[in-house]
This record gives C-alpha cells, sequence and structure tokens, in this order.
C-alpha cells in the first residue's frame, strides 16, 4: 500500500477509472469532523467506532489540519469522542476498550501537535471541555488503573502504559503538561506499584512502568507539591523495591551486554588484524562502532529513587549470582516493536524467575556493581551530549551514595567483597582489555578506581570541568567516612595520588586556555585538599606506616608540580582580577604541602652528598622520610573534613530540567513508533467475544 493511500486510510481501489474507497472507520471520522453530531442519524454511532480497527495516521492528520475557526465548530463532536473513549474502556468486550486506549492516543498526540502555541486550558478545552474536564480525567484515570491492577490481559496493561506514557510526553517540557495536573490529583502511583511488586507483571511491563514513573516525579518538581515525590520517598515495601530495583538492574545490564557483544565484535576476525598492522589509525572509528545508544530514562528512574527513598539504598547492595545475560533463553516476541538499541528492556526471564540459582563457583553481582560498570562505559567518552548527560548523572548518582551512611557501610564492608571489571578507555599507554587479576575488595575500591580512571582518561582540550568536581567531591566524601570511621582501607592510593598530581600539572600546563572557560582554582582547592587529608588524618585512615611514607615520598618527589602552582596562584592573587580570591584559597591550602617540601628536600640532598649517591633509591628516599618526621612543623587545617552535601535545587535544577526534556522527546518518539502494534492486538482479542 503506498504512502499515499495510508494516509487517507483507503481500503482498496477499485478501478482506475473510479475514486478509491475508503474505509467505514474513516468515513466515519469525517463524520466527527463536520459539524453535526454525528449520532444524530446513527443512534449507534459510538458502539460502531470502538468495533472498528482505529486508523490512527489518518486521525491525528486530522486533527492536525483543522484550522482555528474549524477547531470551535467541531469542539463538541471532539468532546464527545473523548468522552465515548472514556465510556469505553469500562466496556467487556476488549476490541473496544483496545480500540478506545488507541484512540485517546491519537486524540493526545494529534491536538497537541495541532496546538504546540496554544495554552494548556485551550488544549483541555479543545479535549473534553473545560467545565466537564475534571470529571473525565478522574474517569479516565479511574478506569486505567482498574485495567492496570485488574487480572485483565497484559497486552491491555502494556497499551494503558504507553497511553500514559504518550500523555505525559505530549509537550516537549512536560512541566508546561497542563493535563498533567490531574494525573497528580487522580494518582496512579499505587498501580505502578503494584506492577513493580509482582514477579510476572514487572517482567512485562517494569520497564515501562519505572520510567513512567521517573517522568512523573519531574513535573513541576521545584514549583508545587508532587504527590508522587511525596509517595515515592516513603516507599518501605521491599517487594515493591526490588522490584524496582531489579528492572533498572536488567535495563543497566543489557546496556552492557550489548557493549561487551560490540567490544568482542571488534576484537576479532579481519578489522582486528588491520588494526594491529597499521599501528592507531582506526582506533577512532573502533570507538564508534562500540558505541551503543544511552539510556538516560533508567538512570533518571535510578536517580530518583537513590536520591528520594533512602529505604532503596539497601536495594543497592542485595547479592545474587551474575547472570550472563548473553546466553538467557529467548523470549517469546513481544506485543509490541522493541525500542531502540541500548533502552530496550532486558530479557524477561531473569526478571520473572524470583529464585536465580546459586553456584558456589559463580560471581555474585549487585545493582551497584551494574551500574559501575555501565558508568565506566558511558563515562569513557563525554564529547557526545547525551554520554555527557550519562556521565554527570552517574556522578551525581554516586555523590548520593557516598553521602549516605548506610550506603558508606556496606561499601566499605570487609565481609562484602567483589571482583568488578570496570571497562577502561584505549589509551597509546596501555592495552585495552579487561584485567583478569582483579581481586575481591570492598566496593569503595570500585568506586575510588572509577573516579581515578576518570581522571586519568580527561584531560583533554575539551575540560569536562564539571565532571572533575563531582569526581573530586566523591573522593573527598569516601575519605571523610573512612577518617570519621578509622576504616583502614587496603586501596592503592599511590595510583590515586599519582593521578591528582598529573591532574594538577595538566591545569599549569593548560592554564590560559582553561581560564577562558573555566575557574581552576576552585578544583585546584579540591585537589590539595585531598593531599591535606591525607597529611593531616591519614594516620587515622591509611592501611599502614608505610602508607604514610609513601604519600610523603610522592609529594617530595612531585615537588616541582606542587612548586609551580604555588609560582602560579601567588601571582595570581597578587594581582587585581577575577581570580584573585581563589587563587589566594589555593595559595593559603600549599601550606603544609610546601612544608613538606621544604623540610624533606634539603635532607634527601644532604643524605645523598654525606653517601656520594646520585641518585637515590625509593627505598633510601623513604628512609630519610622515617627518620625526619620529628622535626617537621604542620599547621593544622579546619574544615578538611566537612563538604556542602548534595541538594539537587537551585544548582542542578536546569540540568535536570533539559535532561528530562531530552528523556521525553525520546520516549514521545518510541512510544509513536510501537504503541500501535494493532495487527498483534485484534489478532489476539478477535477470538474473544
Amino acid at each position: 500500500m503506498s504512502q499515499v493511500e495510508k494516509k487517507v486510510g483507503l481500503l482498496r481501489r477499485s478501478s482506475s477509472s473510479k475514486k478509491p474507497l475508503k474505509e467505514k472507520v474513516v468515513l466515519m471520522y469525517d463524520e466527527i469532523f463536520a459539524k453535526e453530531d454525528p449520532s444524530t442519524h446513527n443512534p449507534r454511532f459510538w458502539d460502531e467506532l470502538f468495533l472498528m480497527k482505529v486508523n490512527l495516521e489518518y486521525l491525528e492528520s486530522k486533527l492536525e489540519s483543522v484550522d482555528g475557526e474549524e477547531v470551535q465548530r467541531i469542539q463538541d463532536n471532539i468532546n464527545s469522542l473523548f468522552h465515548h473513549c472514556v465510556q469505553a474502556l469500562g466496556e467487556e468486550h476488549q476490541i473496544k476498550v483496545v480500540n478506545a486506549l488507541q484512540t485517546l492516543c491519537a486524540l493526545f498526540r494529534g491536538v497537541h501537535q495541532k496546538n504546540k502555541s496554544a495554552s494548556g486550558f485551550d488544549i483541555i478545552n479543545m479535549l473534553m471541555g473545560f467545565d466537564k474536564a475534571e470529571l473525565r480525567m478522574k474517569d479516565l484515570m479511574e478506569s486505567l488503573d482498574s485495567l492496570l491492577c485488574g487480572d485483565g490481559s497484559e497486552s491491555l496493561k502494556s497499551l494503558c502504559l504507553k497511553l500514559l506514557l504518550c500523555l505525559v510526553t505530549v509537550t516537549d517540557n512536560i512541566s508546561q503538561n497542563t493535563i498533567l495536573e490531574y494525573v497528580m490529583i487522580n494518582s496512579i502511583f499505587e498501580a505502578i506499584l503494584q506492577i513493580l511488586s509482582d514477579v510476572s507483571s514487572r517482567g512485562q511491563h517494569g520497564y515501562d512502568a519505572v520510567v513512567l514513573l521517573a517522568l512523573l516525579v519531574n513535573y513541576r518538581k521545584y514549583e508545587s507539591v508532587n504527590p508522587y515525590i511525596v509517595k515515592l520517598s516513603i516507599v518501605d515495601d521491599e517487594p515493591t523495591l526490588d522490584g524496582m530495583g531489579m528492572v533498572v538492574h536488567h535495563a543497566l545490564t543489557e546496556y552492557n551486554r550489548q557493549y561487551k557483544a560490540k567490544e568482542e565484535e571488534n576484537q576479532g576476525g579481519f578489522f582486528s588484524t588491520l588494526t594491529t598492522m597499521v599501528g592507531n589509525m582506526f582506533i577512532a572509528d573502533a570507538d564508534e562502532k562500540l558505541s551503543v545508544q544511552t539510556n538516560e530514562a533508567i538512570l533518571l528512574a535510578l536517580y530518583e529513587a537513590v536520591h528520594l527513598n533512602r529505604n532503596f539504598i539497601t536495594v543497592l547492595a542485595q547479592s545474587h549470582p551474575e547472570i550472563d545475560m548473553g546466553v538467557t533463553p529467548v523470549t517469546p516476541i513481544p506485543t509490541t516493536p522493541t525500542t531502540p538499541l541500548g533502552t530496550t528492556p532486558p530479557s524477561l526471564d531473569a526478571m520473572n524467575n524470583p529464585e536465580l540459582p546459586l553456584d558456589p563457583n559463580l560471581q555474585t553481582s549487585n545493582l551497584l556493581i551494574t551500574f559501575l560498570k555501565y558508568a565506566s562505559i558511558v563515562m569513557q567518552d563525554t564529547k557526545d551530549e547525551h554520554r555527557l548527560n550519562s556521565a554527570r548523572l552517574c556522578l551525581i548518582i554516586l555523590t548520593c551514595i557516598a553521602e549516605d551512611q548506610y550506603a558508606d557501610a556496606f561499601l566499605h564492608d570487609d565481609n562484602m567483597n567483589f571482583r568488578v571489571n570496570l571497562h577502561k578507555m584505549p589509551m597509546r599507554h596501555r592495552k585495552k582489555g579487561v584485567d583478569k587479576n582483579i581481586p575481591c575488595r570492598p566496593l569503595v575500591c570500585a568506586v575510588l578506581d572509577l573516579m581515578v580512571e576518570f581522571i586519568v582518561t580527561h584531560m583533554m582540550k575539551d575540560f569536562p570541568m564539571d565532571l572533575y568536581m563531582r569526581c573530586i567531591q566523591i573522593i573527598h566524601k569516601l575519605i571523610c567516612y573512612q577518617k570519621k570511621c578509622r576504616i583502614r582501607l587496603h586501596y592503592t592510593w599511590r595510583e590515586l595520588w599519582s593521578a591528582l598530581i598529573n591532574l594538577l600539572k595538566f591545569l599549569l600546563s593548560n592554564e590560559t586556555t582553561l581560564l577562558a572557560k573555566h575557574n581552576i582554582f576552585h578544583l585546584a582547592l579540591l585537589v590539595v585538599n585531598l593531599f591535606n587529608m591525607f597529611i593531616t588524618y591519614g594516620d587515622t585512615f591509611l592501611p599502614t606506616s608505610n602508607s604514610y611514607d609513601e604519600l610523603y615520598y610522592e609529594v617530595v618527589r612531585m615537588h616541582q608540580v606542587f612548586d609551580n602552582l604555588y609560582c602560579m596562584v601567588l601571582r595570581v592573587s597578587t594581582n587585581t582580577g577575577q581570580w584573585k580570591e581563589p587563587a589566594s584559597k589555593v595559595t593559603h591550602s600549599l601550606v603544609n604541602v610546601r612544608a613538606i617540601i621544604n623540610h624533606f628536600n634539603p635532607k634527601i640532598e644532604s643524605y645523598a652528598a654525606v653517601n656520594h649517591i646520585s641518585q637515590l633509591s625509593e627505598e633510601q628516599v623513604l628512609e630519610v622520610v622515617r627518620t625526619n618526621y620529628d622535626t617537621l612543623t604542620l599547621k593544622l587545617q579546619d574544615g578538611l573534613d566537612q563538604f556542602e552535601r548534595y541538594s539537587e535545587q537551585p544548582k542542578e535544577a536546569a540540568f535536570f530540567k533539559e535532561l528530562v526534556r531530552s528523556i521525553s522527546l525520546n520516549v514521545r518518539k518510541n512510544v509513536s513508533l510501537n504503541t500501535m502494534s494493532q495487527d498483534v492486538l485484534l489478532k489476539e482479542f478477535s477470538t474473544i467475544s
């Protein structure tokens, strides 16, 4: 059937000399768009309409094509269509319910598409009549709630969720969607929770339910009391929270699996051989091929759960065997086409099965591990806007986790050790590949590894200052917890110190370029104060006295970087200019680092001269350090173990507003592509009388 025929909803061409015949449903739509009430001459008009297969394209295009005067003329008929759609949702005949749901989708989309510049009140008036809107939406939401919570068809439940997603995302900015006021008043929160708490419904509808909840939570969240925020923050039902976590876990697992599959595909065959032959010529192409579409919607759902609900923190740590999603049995064809790569709900079998097989040789995993692996992938390349948003959201989630006392407790728990294979960016000085010798360690080690990995791999011209600030703050919060609880973490701290010093070196080398865009002194201050934390309180949380010696060794060894930093900030702070004050703060923060350098350097040089050694070994330098602590004088600095707690409003409000807009557009596109799998639905219900 050609596009032209599709557009006008033709059934067939009778012959080349006759006009094409229109489907009956199209003729009925034409009657609705005429001035007269269509049921005047046919009392059974509305009953018959909902027995007809919906022609969505024609109905939507009709709604989009009416001009201002026509809107007024046919408004009563549109109101009547909406009213009868809602009434049809209570019919026992399932075909009518299906067609009513799909017609409502077309109505919401068509009216909004036509009236993008109109106020929300005008759109409400056109759809249902402003005087009857409250009653109509109450009836609609109650019907959807009954369908979602009832024992009826899973396909109908799926279509209800698609309708709700359609309704929520019809405007680019969901907070400008005035119809959602009625969704706030007539809450479906409990219906969403029921879907997530039930094993069967979670497997089939959990993904849509979680995305819908994340979007509803973001409706006018800074302007008024949002009941979905209030209700989500107090959920303490374990099966529901576990269900939400499982949906997020498997969506992220599916993303990780797809990335791994692409990575393995690129590592084999002719492409790999050719790349080896000609060096790094094709690395950019390889990275391009490894790109998998990010899933900000599911990440937003995880953020809202972690940020709003303290009970959800326990879900992050719940261990279960790590499933190889690649060998999961093939699932039946879903009732709707799948969404684009990276945004699809994962295989349903794993989500449906509450009892996972326990194998003592199988590596255990949890939601946090899966999230860290996901973050290690999306944080590799932040040049793309979606990946930059994903990386920022990952770091915000980790910030919330690092501030939570319970989360910190399980992150540092010595009895909860895991091997976490983070993905690493290919770099010239190292081969890309998964480290097979990763020891079992507390999860905080994986978080620190992820932060170090980001620090060493993103020192580039287009410097992601915001992400670096967040990384350093996360490290600081974790160290504050270790200091407070006197936790001696067995971690390779030298890798962190080296990464931080190299970051300072990069800031110095690119001072002019970076200062044109960023306040690099704020970042430098955070980095120097991390060293001050280790210098001042390291004896309370570093694993051994040797670790403390190694810290001093590293500071002395790289003294040139700290000396250059001091010269730079002193120069800027003694001149008048916008950076005078922030540079001055860095100058004061360097007092102990400079004291260490000025104290130990002469001692090391003296030791070398006395023993006639041109270049001291590391062990010899460490010996000098150990024997000269007593004469070192340091100043006690206040507030090193204090930090500003995360607050979404006002600092992050603009970011979340744009993020939700982007998610809404993507969800709208996917819903419009796959909401209307009419043939599958009609086939299912045609056997039901």
